[in-house]
């Protein structure tokens, strides 16, 4: 869960980023994050992954109170958090099923779990019979797929999705945010979608919390143009 009260994130350069937000996500939900370049979006991301720690009010994430995380447990806490990201991120001379197995090799997980769950995630997004494939025989859209699959390996409560869409086509957009609603109804997973393209909003619909000047200017749940079909 994420429970941000009253939050107030200041730059060193003075620079007012975040003005009072107040969050609350809920175990289990999809939202979407929406807002311009510079509203704040950014800012909020690096306060919820705790690269950032806010000013004034409080952020509470999975239990951890991210204003008072020592140093050496913050690795725990991202762990308890998957990232997904525009470019992809994924290491070239590696496998599909290496990506996705390295982030468990690096948790310090047995051979034997990883040699289980790879091939799970992997069927989730479909993939399992391209494990073997490297990234750059795949299209962008497969790869941002293995990107999920990887984010999804250490069975993290949430999930966050950073312009997940940001390289890819409209018809593959709207397939990777299909997969994320089919991941979060089956599997639990809170996600929460950052997108400046609100005609994947509209499509899909549900909450929608949009940023504005450092301010949430909208928190609401909207219906999509595919209800129905």
């Amino acid at each position: 869960m994420i429970d941000m009260k009253n939050v107030c994130f200041d730059y060193d350069n003075g620079t007012h980023a975040l003005h009072h937000i107040s969050l609350k996500v809920e175990d289990g939900e999809f939202l979407f994050l929406v807002g311009q370049s510079g509203a704040g979006k950014s800012s909020l991301l690096k306060l919820i992954t705790c690269e950032n720690v806010a000013t004034s009010g409080s952020v509470f994430i999975n239990g951890y109170n991210l204003g008072k995380l020592r140093k050496f447990e913050v690795p725990y806490f991202r762990r308890t958090m998957g990232m997904i990201f525009q470019d992809f991120r994924l290491i070239q001379n590696m496998t599909v099923f290496d990506n996705v197995a390295f982030v468990l090799r690096v948790t310090n997980h047995s051979n034997k779990y990883i040699k289980a769950r790879v091939p799970y995630v992997l069927d989730l997004v479909n993939l399992r019979d391209e494990a073997n494939k490297y990234p750059h025989e795949m299209s962008g859209g497969e790869q941002q797929r293995v990107a999920i699959a990887r984010a999804l390996a250490s069975g993290p409560p949430i999930l966050i999705a950073d312009e997940p869409t940001g390289n890819l086509d409209p018809a593959l957009s709207l397939q990777i945010v299909e997969l994320l609603f089919d991941i979060n109804r089956y599997c639990g997973t809170t996600i929460m979608l950052v997108t400046h393209e609100h005609e994947l909003v509209r499509h899909f619909g549900g909450r929608v919390v949009s940023i504005e000047n450092g301010q949430i200017a909208f928190d609401e749940v909207i219906g999509g143009q595919n209800e129905g079909k």
